[in-house]
């Protein structure tokens, strides 16, 4: 038998009711082949009369001899006139029979008025048997005014009457009159009997939680009635407490209670169980039934029991199809597979779980089919982005089957999951189009709100705008859509715009509102509208739902409030595996909380959670951006466990993480393994590591054997490759990529065009950078700020702060980045008083807080500009804590000072400050070395260097290089390594002795030693970038000299390359760690002011 099953939620079924042969006279639904989910949630298939008596899920039926047995003992008021008849001849006893053989099970309102007619006319007006029998046909036929009508001008009245009203008043829709005339009646004194409490118990169901305590009123009038477990009420009780209570505590009670069970008692509570997503109760009650000792047999399941089963599957995550499986063999058994209700739900089971071709083998075979059969597997077929074979079911099968509303809405849902989305919004028209023609476009709301979802899915948002434009009514659905719609498309003001719109009509939002309104929030950076969306959550109770709850963690994250979704995360009453994606994604993108990400993984796999394909993607990412080389090897161990290393996404991720790590071996042997599931953010990924590793060469020829095997190249390559081509200022490299761009016709690209203008300007082409940039058709904030940058970076300050003033006028907003390069160009031309102008309109003009780096670039404005006595009570000013780097600009302006009256003190505190924060960090102890040395303290310096070598750090050797057409020559200070060393050294000596011919005189204060003159001269004479330009002079060429330098140019060198310009005739493109220097006839781009 079935036990211990996992839970789920499933749906409301389909179910088929027989028709009682029976005559009846009192209000009743007509009986339909198939009835849909919510019209029957019971089966009959009774064995005795009892169980014939009362449908929990309908108005209640009752029998015609009943009530001519009711009516013969009459229950009428005490003191009540008796019964007048029109005679007792046999005249009026044949009319009295002809009227009731003619009228009796009539629903038709014509014959009620002539029922009506026909007694005033004989004088059978206060005949209460006849009475009854109109009562009972007017609100059969929908005409509830009339029957109340009838029932006041009646002398007398017996419960058979009020019974008749009760179940019409409940039959058609007035639930609060049926428990006014339940009130009444018990007020008048007659007792109610099995068919008043079930359908006042119905009246109740019809109220949901806001009919529970009235229910709960007549469940105690019940318990002191002849009723009290009866089976009949019972039932109705069960389905009374699955309807109105959110506990079912209260069904189990009156479960219990029943004194014989039957199966309409066992449907009742697995179908409840069902709904709650108590799926393991559900099985076990069903183990349960079929053996229950009540009836000293077990209970057969009916077609109903397998129904509330087969749904009750649907949601039953991975388990689900096993027990689904389960139940088709006992359907089989039991010989129910050819019945109609449970072969739909089969069809829409198997569909559901992707098992879609079983689901057609079955849709075909069965004999009879309906609307709700061709829908569950049209259903299935969508969920599996099968939207044409979906349409292919709906008309192959229109024709044998009667459409309902649903059928349409779901064939809207399959046109927006068609491979070409053009195809499905044009099947979409023709169906809309249909319902034109059919005047059935207003007929129900929810044809309108297939159209939106339909249309927004296809991209057409303004015809699904239109479409929602037009509607007459509209509903929450339909608001839901639009907003989703617009949420979809990218529309995310027209989203936030139209939640303001449905909140003014008076509707109340509901989760999916909320889900798709913060969604665009996010994409906005809208806090405020976001957050005060959270507070109507709050309010409402949504709160409490964990969809509403995630999309409140995305906002946060998406607009950097990480404190704020740590808090939310931790307020949640629950968490599902998308919460635990959310916290650990939003961690891994934050700089500063990134590490917390390891630690919210670890919490999760604790809590039992297995990780999913997200989950992976996002602690990858985090263990890129700390560099956990041993957690990323344990990540890679776990996501072969789970049996997800074939997934090109992850493959991807770990492509990344491993580029990160420095670990290239583990990156190239996965990308040799992917073969055809290599995309183009494999081949990114494959470039990125080995650009981040400094693997230029490798990098370089991955990107020209992608070009060979004809991989196209996105804009993210082509970016990342100029972008490390700019890193080592590789101009050759550089332009080769952007021919390659070019031929690709990427050149208009907005992200490569940024690229290129920052390129070039890092190789020193600051002229085809600028060239450039006039020449791009669209610009966005990064253009603007490469431009900037690279005149700032060019010693071009005027020409970057005109840039500036025209991105402004352009409309343009500058960022963050946009002010490091105004105030560098401020720094490097000397403009102090604007750099602080420049400085104060972040917060003033554009509202944005001034980072660390604003604040260093102002240290070195004032240390350049020699205003080092300013440098401290700015310090002293800041809202935030110095850090390293602000302490090392200080330091760097101290060691610029060559001895000039300064304050020493703050250089001293700067460098204790320093070697306190970074004490591993060799360029700490350099620029307090240099410090010492500019000011000739001799003994300061060597106690800084000895400091040095007992942290055991090793500072980055000075290096120049130069990149000719055989490759990229490097060289140190006194570097006699090079095979033309010799050529080198004797070009050297010419230019040294041209160079004193011409008036110059080394500069020895830049020779950090203690030494003699003529040692300082010959140090200086051997620096690397004097060999680097000799060497370039040993080949004939005119072209301009374009020499790299991994740390700053001393004075002394800046003033040899100013004499060899005009002696060669060549321009000099020098690059050092912060600028470049155009040196041309004699004289420096930077007026000697860097």
């Amino acid at each position: 038998m079935f036990r211990r099953f996992p839970t789920s939620t499933p749906t409301r079924t389909t179910l088929r009711r027989r028709p009682d042969p029976s005559l009846t006279t009192c209000a009743s639904l007509s009986p339909s082949p198939v009835s849909s989910p919510k019209e029957s949630p019971f089966i009959f298939n009774s064995q005795n009369p009892t169980e014939e008596l009362l449908n929990p899920s309908r108005p209640l039926s009752i029998p015609l001899k009943r009530l001519v047995d009711d009516c013969r003992t009459p229950q009428t008021h005490v003191g009540s006139a008796p019964i007048s008849w029109p005679g007792s001849s046999t005249f009026n006893s044949q009319v009295h029979d002809h009227l009731v053989a003619k009228y009796q099970g009539s629903s038709c309102s014509k014959d009620a008025k002539e029922l009506h007619l026909q007694m005033f006319k004989t004088g059978f007006n206060g005949n209460l048997f006849l009475g009854n029998t109109l009562i009972n046909i007017y609100v059969k036929s929908g005409d509830l005014g009339s029957a109340l009508k009838v029932f006041d001008e009646m002398p007398n009245r017996n419960s058979v009457t009020w019974a008749c009203l009760v179940s019409g008043s409940v039959q058609n829709r007035s639930p609060y009159k049926a428990c006014t005339l339940f009130k009444d009646m018990i007020f008048e004194g007659f007792s109610p009997n099995h068919y008043v409490f079930g359908s006042v118990l119905r009246a109740c169901q019809e109220f949901g939680s806001d009919g529970l305590k009235f229910g709960m009123q007549v469940h105690g009038r019940i318990s002191k009635s002849c009723y009290a477990g009866d089976v009949v009420v019972s039932n109705v009780l069960i389905s009374m407490y699955g309807g109105c209570s959110g506990s079912t505590d209260d069904a189990l009670s009156a479960f219990y209670e029943i004194k014989l069970r039957n199966s309409i008692s066992w449907n009742s509570m697995i179908s409840i169980f069902s709904q709650r997503g108590d799926v393991e109760t559900a099985f076990e009650l069903f183990s349960c039934m079929q053996r229950d000792c009540g009836c000293g047999y077990g209970l057969k399941p009916s077609e109903y029991t397998f129904g509330t089963l087969i749904t009750a599957t649907y949601s039953s995550g991975r388990s689900g199809l096993h027990l689904l499986e389960q139940i088709l063999g006992r359907v089989e058994k039991s010989g129910f597979l050819s019945d109609l209700y449970v072969g739909s739900a089969l069809v829409s089971g198997l569909a559901r779980f992707g098992l879609t071709d079983y689901a057609k083998d079955l849709f075909q075979q069965m004999s009879m089919r309906n609307a709700i059969t061709m829908n569950g597997l049209m259903v299935g077929l969508t969920r599996q982005k099968r939207g044409e074979e979906a349409t292919e079911v709906f008309m192959e099968t229109r024709d044998s089957v009667d459409m309902n509303i649903e059928s349409f809405v779901v064939l809207l849902s399959a046109c927006a999951e068609f491979s070409a989305p053009d195809e499905g919004k044009k099947k979409g028209r023709e169906v809309h189009a249909y319902f034109i023609r059919a005047g059935l476009i207003d007929a129900k709301v929810a044809l309108g709100n297939g159209l939106i979802n339909m249309y927004a899915k296809c991209g057409s948002i303004d015809e699904a705008r239109s479409v929602f434009t037009l509607m007459i009514n509209k509903d929450l659905v339909s608001w839901n859509s639009l907003i989703s719609g617009f949420d979809q498309n990218e529309c995310f003001e027209s989203s936030g715009m139209s939640y303001h719109e449905m909140r003014r009509t008076g509707l109340f939002p509901g989760n999916f509102t909320l889900i798709s309104t913060l969604s665009s929030c996010a994409s906005l950076g809208w806090i405020r509208l976001g957050q005060q969306i959270q507070a109507e959550g709050l309010k409402l109770g949504l709160d409490l739902d964990v969809s509403v709850s995630n999309a409140l963690l995305a906002l946060y994250a998406e607009t950097g409030h990480i404190a704020e979704c740590q808090r939310l995360f931790t307020l949640m009453a629950e968490h599902d595996q998308v919460s635990w994606n959310s916290m650990i994604g939003a961690l891994a993108d934050s700089e500063l909380e990134v590490s917390k990400a390891v630690e919210y993984f670890s919490n999760m796999m604790q809590a039992g959670w297995n990780p999913n394909r997200i989950t992976f993607m996002n602690i990858l990412s985090a263990i890129s951006s700390l560099s956990f080389r041993e957690l990323g090897h344990q990540i890679h161990a776990l996501v072969l466990k789970h049996d997800i290393g074939k997934d090109t996404a992850i493959e991807n991720a770990l492509l990344a993480c491993y580029g990160k790590c420095g670990e290239l071996d583990p990156c190239e042997k996965i990308f040799s393994r992917m073969h055809e599931r290599r995309d183009d953010v494999s081949w990114n990924s494959m470039v990125s590591g080995y650009i981040h590793n400094e693997f230029l060469t490798k990098a370089m020829d991955l990107v020209w054997f992608m070009l060979q095997r004809g991989q196209r190249l996105d804009s993210f390559t082509f970016a990342t490759v100029l972008s490390a081509c700019a890193s080592v200022a590789t101009l050759e490299r550089g332009m080769e990529v952007h021919a390659c761009g070019t031929r690709s016709c990427l050149e208009s690209d907005v992200v490569v065009g940024s690229a290129l203008v920052d390129m070039y300007a890092k190789c020193g082409r600051i002229d085809y950078a600028s060239r450039f940039f006039e020449l791009m058709p669209v610009r966005n904030v990064y253009s603007w700020n490469s431009m900037i940058s690279g005149y700032a970076r060019h010693g071009l300050g005027v020409k970057a702060l005109e840039l500036f003033m025209t991105m402004k006028l352009s409309g343009q907003a500058p960022d963050h980045v946009t002010f490091i390069g105004v105030l560098s160009a401020c720094s490097h031309v000397g403009f102090v008083d604007e750099g602080f102008r420049h400085f104060k309109s972040m917060t003033e003009e554009f509202g944005l807080v001034p980072r660390m780096e604003h604040y260093s670039c102002m240290v070195d404005l004032l240390g350049r500009a020699g205003n080092l006595n300013k440098i401290e009570d700015f310090i002293n000013s800041m809202p935030m804590k110095p850090n390293v780097l602000i302490w090392r600009t200080v330091l760097g302006a101290f060691g610029r000072a060559n001895g000039r009256n300064h304050k020493s003190e703050l250089g001293q505190r700067a460098a204790q400050m320093l070697l306190q924060l970074e004490p591993q960090n060799a360029v700490n102890y350099v620029l307090l070395s240099n410090m010492y040395a500019s000011g000739e303290k001799w003994e300061d310096m060597a106690r800084a260097r000895k400091a040095m070598r007992q942290a055991q750090v090793k500072k980055e050797a000075g290096c120049s290089w130069v990149t000719m057409k055989d490759g990229v020559h490097v060289f140190v200070a006194g570097d006699k390594s090079h095979p033309e060393r010799d050529v080198i050294y004797e070009k050297l000596k010419e230019l040294n002795a041209k160079m004193r011919d011409m008036g110059y005189v080394p500069e020895t204060r830049f020779a950090l030693y203690d030494l003699d003159l003529e040692n300082k001269e010959e140090l200086l004479s051997y620096h690397s970038e004097k060999i680097a330009v000799a060497f370039v002079l040993t080949r004939k060429s005119e072209m301009p000299i374009r020499i790299m330098k991994n740390l700053r140019v001393c004075g002394d060198c800046h003033v040899a390359f100013k004499y060899i310009s005009k002696i060669v005739r060549r321009k000099i493109v020098l690059r050092d760690l912060n600028r470049f220097h155009h040196f041309e006839d004699g004289e420096c781009s930077c007026r000697d002011y860097w």
